[in-house]
């Protein structure tokens, strides 16, 4: 071995067979080692947070290589930016005016951890990125709420626009795309929707599933993605569930969501967790100990914005009471922040079991057939507080009452229209929500 590179592409061999796959990503492998100086090796990292993660948690295993390929013991030190840790100015965190600035830039690629849950989703969406139009196109990525599908299509779409300034990138929502054709079509001139989506070099829809709601909208989608894929151009598009599971979806727009690459998003491991725990930390200048990250990982395993949240808030309340939060702070802030702690079924029976009480029905009413408008109504409520409480799927949803996929999204659609009009309807579901809120 001649260089330093050399040597330090042996250290992180073996690194990599000590510690996970995710933890190395985020911690080893940024180091960028610089010299060799008194038996020290130094490196350069961007940031205080990450040197004191990296000497407090890994500087043994990073040792315990270098002396293993060099066959002497030998130190660590590691530079922020390039500066001796004496001169290094503390990074503060960006104001709010400057994260709100531009709401899609703080979701890329290089902010979103990758581990085996969502390893697949993170490599084909990279490669759309990098080669928009071609083998990866169509991309569905699909997966239960909260575990970063939005992150991934806004990462595209933030890529793209910086790789290829000239594409036309359109980011939009299934319910915003339905809106604006909804509006051409009162205006009964559709001319500017089609102009604008199918001019696109690249279309990126989120919640794709609400395409559902009105087989007019599916037929003008339609139109529109042919006209996008015959052209090459690149579609990304994000649901729930797989196509297989829109039972209200026409089987030529299924099969044209079909026909590329589909990719799921599974609820994260616990080294993920605590991988997003400490990237979360970084972003907003903040240092949590071990044992506190252990206990959120350990506590709230499905929903990654729950795990953001549970930071942001320990962060907040730091900041307010100016002392560091003790394990019992945290259980409390886990509490307001979710109920995942409990079994799902457990919550939706709660659910159930509120709702019925409010409407003066009993839960066997809500799940029974009974087409009672009073009962109806308590199990279109019922329905929609699941739905916006848990990460349950549709079609779970639709097990728990026994009926099929469609009759959810009907229900769904239904509620939404009712609340607008039956003041205690909505009454009932936002003090449902509120009282068992996901976070």
């Amino acid at each position: 071995m001649d260089t330093l590179n050399d040597v330090w592409k042996e250290v992180l061999a073996i690194c990599k067979g000590k510690v996970s796959d995710v933890m190395y990503n985020l911690w080893i492998a940024p180091l960028e080692l610089v010299r060799f100086e008194n038996d020290t090796f130094i490196f350069v990292i961007s940031t205080e947070f990450k040197k004191t993660i990296v000497m407090d948690k890994f500087s043994g295993v990073i040792k315990e290589a270098f002396e293993e390929v060099m066959g002497f013991p030998v130190e660590i030190d590691i530079l922020v930016n390039g500066k001796s840790p004496e001169s290094a100015p503390q990074e503060a965190p960006a104001s709010a005016q400057e994260q709100s600035a531009d709401p899609h830039g703080v979701y890329t690629f290089e902010n979103f951890i990758e581990g085996g849950s969502n390893s697949f989703a993170y490599n084909v969406s990279l490669g759309v990125a990098n080669d928009p139009g071609n083998k990866n196109n169509p991309l569905l990525i699909y997966g239960r709420s909260g575990l970063g599908k939005t992150h991934l299509l806004l990462a595209i779409e933030h890529a793209l626009r910086v790789k290829y300034p000239n594409m036309i990138v359109i980011y939009t929502t299934c319910e915003d795309l339905i809106n604006e054709l909804l509006q051409g079509m009162r205006n009964k001139n559709t001319v500017p929707f089609r102009e604008k989506y199918r001019n696109a070099d690249a279309l990126l829809v989120d919640d794709i599933q609400f395409i559902q709601k009105g087989e007019s909208f599916q037929e003008e989608f339609f139109h529109t993605f042919d006209t996008l894929y015959r052209a090459k151009k690149q579609i990304v598009m994000t649901s729930d569930e797989p196509p297989r599971n829109m039972t209200i979806l026409t089987e030529r727009l299924r099969s044209r969501f079909e026909m590329g690459v589909l990719a799921d998003i599974q609820p994260p491991d616990i080294e993920t967790r605590k991988a997003i725990i400490y990237k979360k930390c970084d972003e907003i200048g903040f240092t949590l100990d071990e044992e506190i990250v252990n206990y959120i990982a350990q506590n709230i395993k499905n929903n990654i914005r729950q795990l953001e949240g549970t930071v942001h808030k320990i962060f907040a309340m730091t900041q307010t009471f100016r002392n560091k939060p003790t394990l019992a702070d945290v259980e409390n802030i886990i509490k307001d922040i979710t109920s995942d702690s409990q079994p799902v079924s457990v919550k939706v029976e709660k659910i159930i079991d509120y709702v019925a009480n409010a409407f003066g029905v009993t839960a066997a009413d809500i799940k029974s057939d009974k087409r009672q408008s009073d009962i109806k109504l308590a199990r279109q409520v019922a329905m929609y507080v699941i739905k916006e409480v848990t990460a349950l799927t549709l079609q779970e949803i639709g097990n728990i009452f026994d009926k099929n996929h469609s009759t959810v999204i009907y229900s769904i659609d239904q509620i939404k229209k009712t609340m607008d009009k039956n003041p205690q309807a909505r009454m009932v579901a936002a003090s449902a929500v509120n009282e068992f809120n996901k976070g």
